[in-house]
């Protein structure tokens, strides 16, 4: 793929957008399909990066996987548990979801450190602390993980942060354990969900995913089945910010719109004129939008992932504006490259404070991350002559066909 993006701003919005399914559950129920015997199908799986790096890792395994279009058929019947230490491990920082699916099916599983963005410190010691609560004895050895256990018994595990990762690896390795597993202060995303539901489908007993207490009883064996994909709040949300940012009526469809009560309740406090459907958002011109202050928080709080494209809509906002990041205190990079295109933005430990409204003119930037991309390309896109987005491949990772979407709403981009 193309390393460059290049945007001509300035032009406003309109028209319809369709939201593909949600990265952040794809990434999590691909690598739980290896737990079944028998053939999983995935329906309108994302055409993003991350699955192709997926789909890599599951054929490293020997699992056979056919795809075609928008479907991903996995069968993991032939699957071999070798070590993990494929390049696509360290590009992939949702790699990791293959410890608590391969311990979950061999009670050993050996991995290199998953990489991905560089969001500072993302240290997995929740997911090792529930592995061990399950009976495994990890090993860290050279840059190698080694996690196995004789047998995988139920533990009461409670979890020290909300962790969506180290809850899905549990609830993964806890399907095929013996006895009763509950997590204590679980997280609550909708992807979250979404993974029980697979797993629940394929035979497991999971209940209270969604709430702060999931308790998972363990059973023999996990059937194949047939999973439609949630919505991507994310790219919703991304696009919901992009309509507030130059749009004259932009409709945003497929959306589950209470998984995103916290933007919605934050641009309506802007100044946003909306009209929130069952299943879609319409967002129409806003002028004089009101600085808002803005904390990212667990869900159902505003999401870490939100925050940098809302800061791009925060320098056409009348006043100060502050942005207290709880989930990822580093995650600021982006502030620096909007900054090069005349935003007044300063940044101190975990918070941003961004003086509007500031004018922004074409600048060649570098995305630093998947969520920073899609911050330039709303800047882009409001700012004055031409933008140009290095390092774009990050945002191929989570948001799928994103030129063709914004061009079919008018926008200059290639």
């Amino acid at each position: 793929m193309e390393d460059v993006i290049k945007i001509r701003g300035g032009r406003k919005l309109n028209g319809e957008v369709h939201i593909s399914s949600a990265k952040n559950a794809a990434v999590a129920l691909i690598p739980a399909a290896v737990l079944a015997n028998h053939v999983v199908t995935f329906l309108d799986i994302p055409n993003i990066s991350d699955i192709d790096s997926l789909v890599e890792l599951l054929e490293f395994l020997n699992v056979n996987v056919i795809r075609r279009q928008n479907t991903l058929v996995i069968d993991p019947g032939e699957i071999q548990n070798v070590t993990m230490n494929h390049e696509a491990v360290t590009r992939l920082r949702a790699s990791y979801y293959f410890l608590g699916a391969l311990l979950g099916r061999f009670k050993k599983v050996k991995m290199k450190m998953p990489g991905g963005c560089d969001l500072g410190p993302r240290p997995i010691n929740l997911h090792l602390k529930g592995f061990e609560a399950l009976g495994a004895v990890v090993d860290y050895d050279n840059g190698f993980y080694t996690i196995e256990a004789e047998h995988l018994h139920g533990n009461n595990i409670y979890l020290d942060f909300a962790s969506v990762g180290a809850t899905i690896n549990i609830m993964m390795a806890a399907a095929l354990a013996d006895g009763r597993t509950t997590i204590e202060n679980a997280a609550k995303e909708p992807e979250i969900i979404d993974v029980a539901t697979l797993l629940n489908k394929m035979g497991a007993e999971i209940r209270g995913a969604g709430t702060d207490i999931i308790t998972i009883d363990g059973v023999k064996e996990l059937s194949g089945c047939v999973h439609e994909i949630i919505p991507d709040r994310i790219e919703a949300g991304t696009y919901i910010i992009i309509g507030a940012a130059c749009g004259e009526h932009v409709k945003v469809n497929n959306v589950i719109p209470q998984h995103l009560d916290a933007l919605l309740s934050k641009l309506q406090d802007m100044g946003v004129k909306m009209n929130v459907g069952s299943d879609y958002v319409e967002i129409f011109a806003s002028d004089n939008l009101h600085a808002v202050d803005i904390k990212t928080l667990p869900y159902p709080g505003l999401a870490t992932d939100l925050q940098q494209p809302l800061t791009t809509l925060l320098t056409k906002a009348v006043g100060v504006s502050k942005v207290t990041e709880t989930i990822y205190p580093e995650r600021f990079k982006h502030c620096h490259e909007l900054n090069k295109m005349g935003a007044d933005i300063e940044v101190y430990n975990g918070q941003s404070i961004i003086n509007g409204p500031t004018p922004l003119h074409g600048d060649v930037l570098t995305a630093t991350d998947l969520r920073c991309g899609a911050a330039l390309i709303i800047a882009g896109l409001i700012g004055e002559g031409e933008t140009v987005i290095r390092d774009a491949y990050h945002i191929y990772r989570g948001y799928d066909s994103i030129k063709e979407k914004l061009r079919a709403l008018g926008a200059d981009i290639e």
